[in-house]
């Protein structure tokens, strides 16, 4: 799947999300609702829903591939007399905290012309949290999780948007991010040893953690019927520091891209 072709499809199907209203009331300015009072009983607010991606095959890759994601978010958690966090509003607010996944694929180096002669690297799976908070025209956020498997150590992210909503039913987002790795995941990925230089031709190669890509991501949101989503995001990102020097990022390409089209629905549950 070339680049050329992700960068299309990621245009063109955050365009159609953006115009999924077609009627003259939909396409008028949008003026922020007055405040959603909530049912008192309402003590959690949880989104669920599945996607699909298009990233690259492993990191640094020149390729790409499709693979499904879930989507989960806490919008609002009310503990009486504990804590509140998030917003009752349909339009959020506030601080917001929910988990936090990630995952890649097996890396094998024969599927891979330029990485012949490399050691394999497993799946990694990635758990954590992400915090953020939102003001009503921008937020900020960050994100840690615990990666195990192929790679070990801490990876995360941390960014911020601008937010606009044309209408009631339309929230885009977009906006910087950066992204870190500590030592251990970072030698999994890119680095290359004396064995795997001698075995592949590349240049033997220890990195050292900190910020691994520098970028920016877009994404669109379309309420297409109460408490029912059509979400897609793009991004674009560059490697920096050490994993932009590695002789794996040389013979694939320091210029990553993402794209994701997933469907979800909003729950509200009242438990205590």
């Amino acid at each position: 799947m070339s680049r050329s072709f992700v960068l299309s499809l990621a245009a063109s199907l955050l365009a159609l999300v953006a115009a999924a209203p077609a009627s003259a009331a939909d396409v008028a300015v949008y003026e922020d609702p007055a405040p959603v009072v909530a049912a008192s009983n309402t003590d959690v607010v949880i989104e669920l829903g599945l996607g699909g991606r298009i990233t690259p095959k492993y990191e640094g890759s020149k390729d790409y591939e499709v693979s499904p994601f879930p989507i989960i978010g806490l919008g609002y958690l009310n503990i009486p007399g504990v804590l509140e966090i998030g917003s009752l509003s349909p339009q959020g607010g506030g601080l917001s905290i929910g988990p936090s996944f990630g995952y890649t694929g097996e890396r094998e180096s024969r599927d891979y012309d330029e990485l012949t002669g490399l050691s394999d690297v497993d799946a990694t799976y990635e758990a954590g949290l992400k915090l953020g908070y939102e003001w009503q025209y921008a937020e900020i956020y960050g994100a840690a999780r615990y990666a195990f498997g192929g790679g070990e150590g801490f990876v995360g992210e941390v960014g911020a948007n601008v937010i606009a909503r044309p209408t009631a039913e339309i929230e885009l987002k977009a906006g910087p991010f950066a992204s870190f790795a500590s030592e251990d995941y970072t030698e999994a990925y890119f680095g290359v040893s004396a064995a795997d230089s001698l075995s592949s031709g590349l240049d033997a190669y220890d990195p050292d953690g900190g910020f691994k890509s520098v970028g920016v991501a877009a994404s669109a949101r379309y309420e297409f019927r109460p408490d029912w989503f059509l979400n897609a995001d793009a991004s674009y990102s560059r490697f920096v520091g050490d994993a932009k020097d590695s002789p794996i990022v040389d013979v694939g390409d320091e210029n990553q891209y993402t794209f994701g089209l997933g469907l979800s629905k909003r729950f509200s549950l009242d438990l205590f």
